[in-house]
């Protein structure tokens, strides 16, 4: 059974840094790009950052680009997420996904992990 544990997330103030970190098991890890997402309250799940299974490919969203790094370490079956430059607006939860190979779609989800940033 596939399962993925997200940890790193705290209270921060803005202009700090955190680093979350996701920890995959019943997964052949290194084959699956790897995503991160995060929900604000009251608003939808948005696309924060991809790796491909190499990590020769990351895309990013807008709202995070040059600020966010997403990495992936296949020996320990984690990916990461460094988060520079906070802002209040990044306050969410955050949640990795492992992205399908046959379908492109997410298909498993880790359970978030609580990023506040204060002004």
């Amino acid at each position: 059974q596939v399962q993925l544990v997200e940890s790193g997330g705290g209270l921060v103030q803005a202009g700090g840094s955190l680093r979350l970190s996701c920890a995959a098991s019943g997964t052949t890890f290194s084959l699956y790009p790897m995503g991160w997402f995060r929900q604000a309250p009251g608003k939808e799940r948005e696309f924060v950052a991809l790796i491909n299974w190499s990590s020769d490919s990351t895309s990013y969203a807008d709202s995070v680009k040059g600020r966010f790094t997403i990495s992936r370490d296949n020996a320990k079956n984690t990916v990461y997420l460094q988060m520079n430059s906070l802002k209040p607006e990044d306050t969410a939860v955050y949640y990795c996904a492992r992205r399908s190979l046959l379908t492109s779609q997410y298909d498993y989800w880790g359970q978030g992990t609580q990023v506040t940033v204060s002004s």
